[in-house]
């Protein structure tokens, strides 16, 4: 029989030993998502990456299950799912509407889910207005919960852009972005000027658009990738060029994302998917114009 002293000294010691292990399992785990997103967008095969995520973003869910509600040590796995259900959303459900839908909401909660964790005044500010989101978003510095937020907003208003009370949300978008490349111009390859430029090239400048300043942000996330964002180019050519109606603009960048090598460190998957989207809009731009 243990005496009372030596139990207490025994739990003690299983308590010490759980919570190691539960750091590791989480630093495993943080570890496995980086890995796994690394590995998606290294790949030339956008098919496999199709039918094999799913299974993993199952195995995220399982991860994010058994973390505990509000730890901010749990973020980094968070935004990892966040990212990828955003992406799977947007680029592999096809013509399937509800279930990209579905997926985009996902992603968009596990990234608010993230930033709940990790940044409290901007967690608290989500669902207020656009002035005290504005107000907070100013003074916020964690830069990662802001631009996995902002991406994955994004990316659920595309799967519901019917909904007009979802699109009224933009303005918080953008200041996300703004923020984002105010501290770290460069984050995730310079992404965010690329979400800044598709925001600015939805409307026309006659119906207060800015176009113009939608091509300066297309311009500097080709730059600050070092043109290896064919992506970039192709969303370029989609959103400035046909707003605008500059054919030769349009059919150069495209021209451009086709002859390209794809295989390019991180930019691999997007690349071959920009190039199959440039040869759609190369195909539909003979009609646009």
């Amino acid at each position: 029989m243990i005496a009372p002293r030596a139990r207490l000294t025994v739990l003690a010691m299983l308590l010490i030993v759980a919570s190691g292990c539960s750091s590791i399992v989480r630093k495993a785990g943080d570890r496995f998502a980086d890995n796994l997103g690394a590995a998606v967008m290294d790949s030339e095969d956008p098919a496999t990456v199709r039918d094999g995520l799913p299974a993993y973003l199952l195995l995220l869910d399982s991860l994010v299950a058994g973390q505990t509600a509000g730890d901010p040590g749990n973020a980094p796995m968070l935004y990892a799912a966040a990212s990828l259900n955003s992406a799977y959303a947007g680029n592999f459900t096809g013509d399937d509407a509800v279930r990209a839908a579905r997926l985009a909401s996902k992603g968009l909660a596990y990234a608010r889910r993230g930033a709940c964790a990790e940044d409290a005044p901007l967690c608290a500010a989500i669902d207020g207005g656009a002035d005290p989101f504005s107000a907070v978003v100013a003074s916020d510095t964690h830069v990662n919960a802001m631009y996995t937020l902002a991406s994955s907003w994004a990316g659920f208003l595309q799967a519901h852009s019917d909904q007009w009370d979802a699109i009224a949300d933009l303005p918080k978008i953008e200041r996300l972005l703004l923020r984002v490349v105010e501290l770290d111009p460069g984050h995730d390859h310079g992404q965010a000027y690329l979400y800044l430029g598709v925001l600015n090239s939805l409307r026309p400048e006659a119906v207060g658009g800015k176009p113009e300043l939608g091509r300066s942000y297309f311009e500097k996330a080709i730059a600050l990738s070092g043109g290896h964002n064919l992506y970039a180019k192709t969303l370029f050519a989609q959103y400035y060029a046909r707003l605008v109606f500059n054919q030769e603009l349009h059919d150069r960048l495209l021209h451009e994302v086709i002859a390209a090598d794809p295989k390019s460190p991180g930019f691999t998957l997007t690349n071959t998917l920009a190039q199959d989207r440039a040869r759609k809009l190369l195909a539909s731009g003979k009609d646009y114009f």
